[in-house]
């Protein structure tokens, strides 16, 4: 079974390879002296390097307190998550899974061994309490690919301990700078042995824009995406927006299958992003290519939007309950709801791992991964971005404003239900229109953006009322039918009505300012 640390830590490189006095770092009152570890490590990569290029570390470890395996995810500068699996000759299932985003159908196999003595001092407070792990690490690196080739080098790191103050990371680096130690160039161990093992100095990674093996495409308009630099173009915009939004899938994979709060919403909303995109901006990417890949996309939200839609209404049904006064509360409604959103969700997430596993969705990343390095583009791509994207978004806009019109237009019931349904899934995708452009258009854009979230947030609620009203009568039949009280699914029920009401008739009022805040893009 894994289990999950965030390791907080700083490397730093120094001359003399020694430690200074750190019992007058503040806060310090001893220095255990832990004595020396002898570490040896295997790094798996693909023949690529494809996690390498991710800044993901995949090592089996033998000596230490940790031995095992360890898989790493970068959080930020100096923060990882490692995911750790008891010692086995081969690489755990659970691991193996968490890298197939970016894996997909390429092998692991042994890239580079590192052998290291670790000379380990503890620093504590006058409580005794572990402020930090400092070692002095002396690394002998040896490369198991290719040519081969070796390195040799010492570093001093310094780790947090557990619910540490990270800014006690910053006294030691003060002191740790004043003896001339110097922060090391490396992001790893692992970054430094690739780099200083390859023959010419340089690693041969692979980015995810470059597949192994990309699914044939028609002829197209060629593109070269820009190495560097802002993007200019219309075409380019649309492609960094394109591009951000299948990082993160491949980047939410990994929460997502450890079920990580609010993993699903994210990467679902990547999905929809894309799929908007494809859509809007028809006269920059040309949608025989992207057509496909959009249905690929709709049902992938699909999927996650089964354990989401459900995630979102159990919470929205906790809460009404828990804000009705005990007098309205008859029988075990809680008791009832909380074993419903279990089931429900227990059978989401299982399936949903799934469908991260399945060959169509392993196919679609690496479609997109093609879609990207040699894109699609049609002549219009070219133009300045302020014409095309603005042309672009302003026809989103047109059509929502026609589908909150038609909704406003009709009574009360499940036609208009259905309209407002509709009008809110135009909101998102004019959002994510605008979105993209924002990066040229800018305030514009940004206010569109802020518009369509304020407009999606009361079309929602009323969706969501929607939704409950339905599960609420399944769930009453249920209570009925064991011989319960279904009067507080009643009372429940009749308050998700008033939301409603409430929602719609707060719309038009809402709209009218939105569209007259928002007139550059109305006329």
């Amino acid at each position: 079974m894994a289990d999950t640390k965030r390791e907080i830590e700083r490397k730093y490189e120094s001359d003399d390879g020694g430690l200074p006095d750190l019992t007058r770092v503040p806060g310090v009152a001893t220095v255990l002296d832990k004595g020396v570890t002898h570490l040896d490590a295997t790094y798996h990569d693909t023949a690529d390097e494809r996690l390498a290029a991710s800044l993901v570390t995949l090592r089996r470890r033998t000596g230490g307190s940790d031995a095992g395996w360890h898989l790493k995810f970068p959080v930020a500068p100096g923060v990882r998550d490692e995911i750790r699996a008891p010692l086995s000759d081969t690489l755990p299932d659970e691991l193996a899974a968490l890298v197939r985003s970016r894996v997909r159908d390429h092998a692991l196999l042994p890239v580079v061994r590192l052998r290291s003595d670790r000379d380990v001092r503890h620093l504590v407070d006058a409580d005794g309490r572990l402020l930090a792990e400092v070692s002095v690490d002396t690394v002998h690196a040896e490369r198991l690919t290719g040519d081969g080739g070796t390195a040799r080098w010492t570093e001093i790191e310094v780790e947090l301990a557990d619910d540490g103050d990270p800014a006690f990371l910053d006294k030691v680096e003060k002191r740790l700078r004043k003896t001339g130690a110097r922060p090391s160039k490396s992001t790893s161990k692992l970054a430094r042995a690739l780099a200083d093992t390859t023959p010419d100095g340089t690693t041969a990674t692979a980015t995810t824009d470059t597949p192994a093996t990309a699914p044939e495409a028609a002829p197209r308009r060629k593109h070269r995406p820009r190495a560097a630099g802002k993007p200019v173009t219309a075409g380019d915009h649309v492609l960094a927006y394109v591009r951000a939004q299948r990082d993160a899938l491949v980047e939410l994979d990994p929460a997502v299958r450890q079920d990580v709060p609010d993993s699903v919403h994210r990467m679902r909303v990547a999905t929809r992003r894309l799929r908007s995109t494809f859509r809007t901006f028809r006269g920059i990417l040309d949608r025989e290519a992207t057509d496909p890949v959009g249905d690929d996309l709709k049902w992938l939200a699909a999927e996650l939007g089964l354990d989401r839609d459900q995630e979102v209404l159990a919470e929205r049904l906790r809460s009404a309950l828990a804000d009705l006064p005990d007098t309205l509360v008859a029988g075990p409604v809680g008791h009832r709801l909380t074993t419903w959103a279990e089931a429900r969700h227990a059978g989401a997430h299982g399936r949903l791992t799934g469908i991260l596993d399945s060959r169509r969705h392993l196919t679609l990343l690496d479609t997109l991964d093609a879609l990207l390095t040699d894109p699609p583009l049609r002549k219009k791509a070219a133009a300045t971005p302020e014409k095309a994207l603005t042309k672009a978004v302003r026809k989103d806009l047109d059509k929502l404003a026609g589908l909150v019109t038609r909704a406003l237009d009709l009574p009360p019931g499940t036609d208009r239900d259905v309209a407002l349904h509709e009008a809110r899934k135009k909101t998102k995708r004019t959002r994510y229109a605008a979105e993209a452009a924002a990066p040229a258009l800018g305030r514009p854009a940004n206010d569109l953006v802020k518009a369509m979230k304020s407009l999606q947030g009361l079309l929602g609620d009323h969706q969501d009322s929607v939704m409950a009203r339905q599960t609420l009568r399944e769930l009453a039949a249920v209570a009925h039918a064991a011989g319960e009280s279904a009067f507080t699914y009643g009372v429940l029920h009749a308050r998700e009505e008033h939301r409603a009401e409430r929602a719609e008739a707060a719309l038009p009022e809402a709209w009218t300012s939105i569209t007259k805040d928002l007139r550059p893009w109305t006329t």
